[in-house]
């Protein structure tokens, strides 16, 4: 996928959020974790990582095909950050917790809001498809919870 193909995306899911975040790219995440893309609250600022999402996209479907998609998916999702009106509250309600369950709790429901807010911006995406990329997102934390209970 072209820089080219990535803005017009870009633009076409800003328009349909209504989100005024600043939208930049990079080919990797600092650090060298598979993160795809991030919003930053401070900054009200997305930044997407387009090498990443071209490896995790042929990791999870194992062909680029489908990069445009995937790419979709995975900005709407931050921008479902960047619209959320509870997210300030709940980073303080996670900075303020002491307890690991209540933390990783709060921690999915940041994410599972996210999810929420990005469904309606790309309903012209195959939902089986972005089922696959929203459970592989939520797995981890759906796990940290699980493995706290038992």
């Amino acid at each position: 996928m072209n820089k080219s193909e990535r803005n017009r995306i870009t633009e076409e899911l800003l328009r349909r959020s209504g989100s005024s975040v600043t939208v930049s790219m990079e080919p990797y995440f600092p650090g060298g974790r598979l993160i795809g893309g991030k919003y930053a609250m401070n900054s009200h600022s997305v930044t997407m990582y387009t090498e990443v999402i071209r490896q995790q996209c042929l990791q999870l479907f194992g062909t680029l095909e489908v990069e445009h998609a995937y790419y979709a998916v995975v900005f709407a999702h931050e921008l479902g950050h960047s619209v959320d009106f509870t997210l300030t509250d709940l980073c303080d309600r996670l900075d303020d917790s002491a307890d690991e369950g209540d933390q990783k709790q709060i921690a999915l429901q940041i994410e599972e809001n996210a999810w929420n807010n990005a469904m309606p911006w790309i309903q012209d995406i195959d939902p089986n498809f972005v089922g696959v990329i929203m459970d592989r997102s939520l797995a981890a934390y759906r796990g940290e919870i699980t493995s706290l209970t038992v």
